[in-house]
């Protein structure tokens, strides 16, 4: 098997294409949110904490400057990010189980007219 056929074979398979979307929308969805820290959440912090702006926080240590706000500011982005993520799995897993329980609902009854109905036809045939 050639090299180019194995490739091929590998990138057409299922969960090569959905990871690939995944990463897509993925990218998409941390735009999303990464607007949302910066935009609204942040400018409310900062706000709420007398106008502070993490992003500006530094030290100046000789001729180095350690922005270490900018620091803070990408781990907070990051627990928004992973809190909204989190959210949005709990969701989906909680409706994947609702159409599973849905799936593994009994049959509704048949009505018992129709019960009876087909006893009849039963006995007839014997």
């Amino acid at each position: 098997m050639s090299i180019v056929k194995e490739f091929r074979e590998f990138a057409v398979k299922g969960n090569v294409v959905d990871l690939a979307v995944g990463v897509i929308i993925g990218a998409a969805f941390g735009k999303i949110v990464g607007s949302l820290v910066a935009d609204v959440v942040m400018p409310a912090i900062g706000l709420l904490m007398g106008g502070l702006d993490l992003s500006s926080l530094a030290i100046t240590i000789g001729s180095a400057t350690l922005q270490y706000g900018r620091f803070l500011q990408t781990c907070l982005d990051f627990l928004i990010i992973a809190w909204a993520i989190f959210l949005l799995i709990k969701l989906i897993n909680r409706l994947k189980r609702e159409e599973e329980q849905a799936a593994l609902a009994p049959p509704p009854e048949k009505p018992r007219e129709e019960a009876l109905l087909e006893e009849i036809r039963d006995l007839l045939k014997k």
